[in-house]
Order: C-alpha cells, then sequence, then structure tokens
C-alpha cells in the first residue's frame, strides 16, 4: 500500500470502505476498497467471490479490478475511478434525465450484464448505487453479492436493496436466477424517467404491496410458482388491478414502457434475457454493434453495413435467444464511447477510446 496515497473516503459499507486515492508513482487515481474483516491467508482471499468474479470480468462496462493487496491481515481492492454513482447524479437532480441519456446508460449495462451472466455470474445487488458514471460512460461495480449461476442453492435471502429486490427473492425463494438482475433492472430504468424509486417499499411485506399496487396481484396464469411461494410462507398478496407503466412514465416512450413492464414481469421466467433486452426495439435506434464482438452466426449471415439494425427489422416479429460474444476486451479497449448522433436510419456507434476511465 506504500504505491498508494489515500485521499477521501467516498463510501462505507457492511463489509468495507471505499477511499479516493492516487498511485504515488503514476498519478493515476484509483478507488480502493479497504476490507473490514481481517484476513489472514491469501488462500481465503483468493476465494472471496468479488474475488473469483472480478478476475473474470473484462468488459467495458463493468469495473476493473486493477489489484488485490493484503498488508498486515488488511485485504484492499485496486479498481479504476469514476466520478459518481448514479445514484448521486438523481439524487439532487431536478430536471428529468432525456431518453437518450436514459438509452445510453441502459444500452451499456444491458451489454455489461449480458457479458457478465455469459461468464456464469449474475449480481444480486445491482442499484443506483453500484453503477458507476463517468461522462458518457457507466460501469457495473460491487460484486460483494455476486453469485456463480452453476453454483449450488440454496442462496441467500437477503440480497439487494429492497426497492430493487426481485419478487421471488421477497418470497424467501432460494432458487432464483440471473433474471433477479432484470427485475432490478427495470426498477431502476424507471427510477431514471421519473428520479423516484417505483417500488419504495418500507418492509419486505410493504415492497410485495407497492410492486402488487403497480403491476397487480399475480394470478395463477401470470405466476403460479409465486403463488405457491406465497403459500409456503403463509403470506397472502394483496389485490390490485395494477397501473398502467404510461401513467407512473408520462416522459417515457412506448418502447421504454413496454421495456420496462417486461423485465418486472412477476414470473422470472416471462422477463428477457439481458442479450435479449438489447434486441428490444427501444435500442434498435441507436444500438450497432462492431464486427469483432458480434456473435460469429450473426458475422456470416448480415452484411457489415447492415449491423444488428438490420437484423433486429427482419426479426423483430420474435425473440429469440440472445448469444454473447466471447472475443476478449484487450487492455486498450478499457473504455466504450457512445456517438449521440439519432434520426432515421443513423446508427449511434460504440467506439472504443484509448483513454482510461477507471471505477
Amino acid at each position: 500500500m506504500e504505491r498508494y496515497k489515500l485521499i477521501k473516503e467516498v463510501g462505507d459499507g457492511t463489509f468495507g470502505s471505499v477511499w479516493r486515492a492516487i498511485n504515488k508513482l503514476s498519478g493515476e487515481v484509483v478507488a480502493i476498497k479497504k476490507m473490514k474483516k481481517k484476513y489472514y491467508s491469501w488462500e481465503e482471499c483468493v476465494n472471496l467471490r468479488e474475488v473469483k468474479s472480478l478476475r473474470r470480468m473484462n468488459h467495458p462496462n463493468i469495473v476493473k479490478l486493477k489489484e488485490v493487496i493484503r498488508e498486515n491481515d488488511i485485504l484492499y481492492f485496486v479498481f479504476e475511478y469514476l466520478e459518481c454513482s448514479l445514484y448521486q447524479l438523481m439524487k439532487d437532480r431536478e430536471k428529468l434525465f432525456s431518453e437518450v441519456e436514459i438509452r445510453n446508460w441502459c444500452f451499456q449495462v444491458f451489454q455489461g450484464l449480458a457479458y457478465m451472466h455469459q461468464r456464469g455470474y449474475f449480481h444480486r445487488d445491482l442499484k443506483p448505487e453500484n453503477l458507476l458514471v463517468t461522462k458518457d460512460i457507466i460501469k457495473i461495480a460491487d460484486f460483494g453479492l455476486a453469485r456463480e449461476i452453476s453454483s449450488q442453492p440454496p442462496y441467500t435471502e437477503y440480497v439487494s436493496t429492497r426497492w430493487y429486490r426481485a419478487p421471488e427473492v421477497l418470497l424467501q425463494s432460494f432458487l432464483y436466477t440471473s433474471k433477479v438482475d432484470m427485475w432490478a433492472m427495470g426498477a431502476i430504468m424507471a427510477e431514471l424517467f421519473t428520479l423516484r424509486p417505483l417500488f419504495p417499499g418500507t418492509s419486505e411485506a410493504d415492497e410485495i404491496y407497492k410492486i402488487c399496487s403497480v403491476v397487480g396481484t399475480p394470478s395463477k396464469d401470470s405466476w403460479l410458482d409465486g403463488l405457491n411461494l406465497a403459500r409456503a410462507i403463509n403470506y397472502q398478496f394483496p389485490q390490485f388491478t395494477g397501473v398502467h407503466l404510461s401513467v407512473l412514465i408520462p416522459s417515457a416512450s412506448d418502447d421504454a414502457i413496454n421495456l420496462v413492464t417486461s423485465l418486472c414481469s412477476w414470473d422470472p421466467c416471462k422477463r428477457p434475457t439481458a442479450a435479449e433486452a438489447l434486441q428490444h426495439p427501444f435500442f434498435q435506434s441507436c444500438f450497432y454493434v462492431p464486427p469483432s464482438l458480434r456473435p460469429r452466426s450473426a458475422i456470416s449471415r448480415t452484411p457489415p453495413s447492415v449491423g444488428v439494425r438490420g437484423t433486429l427489422e427482419q426479426q423483430s416479429a420474435r425473440r429469440y435467444p440472445g448469444v454473447l460474444p466471447n472475443a476478449k476486451l484487450t487492455g486498450n479497449l478499457n473504455s466504450a464511447k457512445i456517438n449521440a448522433s439519432f434520426g432515421t436510419g443513423v446508427q449511434r456507434k460504440l467506439e472504443m477510446v484509448n483513454r482510461v476511465i477507471a471505477i
């Protein structure tokens, strides 16, 4: 740790505190997470979920773990540094974000999630505080609750901040999947449009009440498994017909409302995957995948001049399973900038730039 100078504490949580720091040799600003628990061996450190998951992640929309330091039985994570969180951006803001800004952020987060889920992990604690922003770039951070998809249940009940917690988790299911991240993204996306949480419950029971008041009470047709979960814990759903989200989010387009509605489906199986969300019409006017990052099958079928947009137009009538490229990102691809040009026939391109953006 002698190579780093701690400048200011920028966050404090259950498991550790986060400091803005500077590398004395290079002058690079970094974020250092200091764990509260003592670690007496490297074996303990490398088995931490956060270490195991982040060591496998190399994506422009996932925060980069630069190094792990153990000194005097204290564990430090050194991350790239980003200026602020999405929560901080929303907290004191009076003017609503434009749909262009929301589309830009959600596009990037879904790309990061698609990469993560395809690599066999889901986050379990997505919330505005864990989405870090600098200029046009947004990155997923804080993998302390990340879980391998292939790991065996039962999973812990208490995951995610309550307002973004999926109903299957609220009902104490131990068999939840990466679809809990998709529910969280639906709630976050709605909040970006209104600057107010969609389901601001004050307890687990009140959270389910708030969800029912918006989405409507689940039925046998909409979520039979949920009714069984509720019966197992002797819980009775409050009766609501629900509200169309366009009433609660009047500034959102029809495509945005449709996407949030599908993300906030009671039944996890009816929520889109991250890769499917990227294929939603909400992103059709702004989503371009460079040839090097496209699935091999898409490259062989689709001319470069057409790209994903052409594929979407041909297949807009059906949802198809998304595939995530296995291409490895090199050290030069430390950030991705979204070109904000829009209009009929105009594609917004994902440009890789060489400047270093840290978490």
